[in-house]
């Protein structure tokens, strides 16, 4: 998909603040700090729609980005490192626990992984979430400019045992520093786009 138009339309906390317009989302998970950030804005072509951080835990809401009014990511706070109270962890989950098991026009969720190292527990508790839910997981390992493409299927091997990843569930190589994966992944959103009946 080329993109053109891209907006961010709202961050919600509540149902009744999610966009209305019935277009397919794919909710993006990962770790706080796996560069989630990073792969909205190659996805999106833009240097900076999605914020970026060093410090690990920004997003606290469900952001919207609105893509050439046909479909919409959907990042959720990141899990993991940040520095939050239990008590604002626990308002993230439930929110993000509400989103993603009572959304109608959600169709995947794009879990985000460190291609250099083992998926950590929270990596894997989120994976289970989505397979509990069965809600369609696509897995984007990243960061793969850092690791040398002769070991790329060992480690893609190692994501997929370590989340013991269902079949039907793909897993691709990206990078943001290099634009690795983009078109692939476009590919696979564009082939999921239909909404359930």
């Amino acid at each position: 998909m080329k993109v053109h138009n891209v907006e961010m339309v709202m961050s919600a906390v509540r149902p009744e603040q999610y966009p209305e317009d019935g277009y397919p989302e794919f909710a993006l998970a990962g770790r706080s700090n796996v560069g989630k950030s990073s792969f909205i804005n190659k996805m999106l072509g833009r240097r900076n729609i999605a914020r970026t951080s060093s410090k690990p835990g920004k997003t606290q809401t469900l952001n919207f980005y609105k893509i050439e009014e046909q479909l919409f990511f959907v990042d959720v706070p990141g899990y993991g490192y940040a520095k939050v109270s239990k008590s604002e962890k626990e308002k993230w989950g439930g929110m993000i626990e509400q989103y993603l098991t009572g959304r109608e026009p959600l169709v995947a969720a794009i879990q985000i992984v460190d291609i250099r190292h083992a998926p950590s527990a929270d990596d894997i508790n989120m994976y289970n979430f989505f397979v509990h839910y069965n809600i369609p997981a696509i897995v984007i390992a990243t960061k793969a400019d850092k690791i040398p493409k002769g070991k790329w299927e060992k480690h893609k091997k190692i994501v997929r045992e370590t989340l013991n990843m269902l079949g039907d569930d793909p897993l691709y190589v990206f990078s943001s520093e290099k634009g690795l994966g983009v078109d692939a992944v476009w590919e696979e959103i564009e082939s999921r786009m239909t909404l359930p009946e």
